[in-house]
């Protein structure tokens, strides 16, 4: 509590801020800090993890959630509970999701550049192509916000791919903040992204700055994306902060106006 208290302190006013769903904590604490934070003007996005979600009558609490709560955005994950409720991905959880009078008038996919520890890739991107059609078919805006992933090469690829492929949702890139260098490695492990863990391993650059500075941050994927950004449809920035909030506030501040 004291670590959101401080992150939620060093948030700059009006800031767009994503509320993860913690498979510990529950769907409900999620709902409860977006209103918390919301009613520090600040436009908050509740994550929902679908496999977190025990029926469709779970589903129409939370569509009414967002009309009472004034939420306007929502991203949606499938979640890493090892027993399902009701739905066993996102997609299934959306199609009944778009169903209700929710209110919603954006809602956030995931992407995952580098793939999923758990989940094929083919699987991954038939997931994401579903979510985008069921998007469009009911008229809600989409976006799809890419996992964390620190190989600009890797990323620029998967998403030249995507776009061929008939992907047309904008992107909002998914980056790590400012972080300290345990924190850095204990949440790249967790989240399953040690491939491009590894390619920070070998370039020399990079590693060179983890080992030399007190924190790690993501200027080197920015600087080799920034050519091809507008190219490849990338709207937006998701950062990932895990409440180290008031580091990668000052790296915006100094960097990014």
């Amino acid at each position: 509590l004291k670590s959101l208290d401080a992150a939620i302190e060093a948030l700059p006013a009006g800031s767009r801020v994503s509320v993860t769903a913690s498979p510990v904590k529950g769907q409900d604490a999620t709902c409860e800090i977006t209103e918390r934070l919301m009613e520090l003007g600040h436009e908050a996005i509740p994550h929902v993890s679908a496999r977190m979600v025990t029926d469709r009558a779970r589903v129409s609490e939370l569509a009414s959630w967002f009309r009472s709560a004034g939420v306007s955005t929502m991203f949606l994950v499938g979640g890493d509970v090892e027993s399902p409720g009701a739905y066993s991905d996102a997609a299934s959880f959306l199609r009944d999701l778009l169903e209700c009078d929710h209110g919603l008038s954006t809602i956030g996919v995931t992407a995952y550049p580098h793939g999923h520890p758990l989940i094929a890739e083919e699987v991954l991107h038939e997931a994401l192509h579903t979510k985008q059609a069921l998007l469009a078919e009911a008229g809600v805006e989409g976006y799809c916000s890419t996992q964390m992933c620190f190989d600009p090469a890797l990323i620029e690829g998967w998403l030249r791919g995507e776009r061929a492929a008939g992907m047309t949702l904008p992107v909002h890139l998914g980056l790590s903040g400012v972080l300290d260098r345990a924190k850095l490695l204990t949440m790249g492990a967790r989240l399953g992204v040690g491939p491009s863990l590894r390619y920070l391993r070998k370039n020399r650059a990079a590693i060179t700055k983890l080992m030399t500075s007190p924190n790690y941050d993501p200027d080197h994927i920015l600087m080799a994306l920034s050519p091809s950004l507008d190219d490849l449809g990338v709207t937006g920035l998701h950062v990932f902060t895990f409440n180290q909030v008031a580091t990668t506030v000052t790296w915006q501040s100094s960097h990014h106006g």
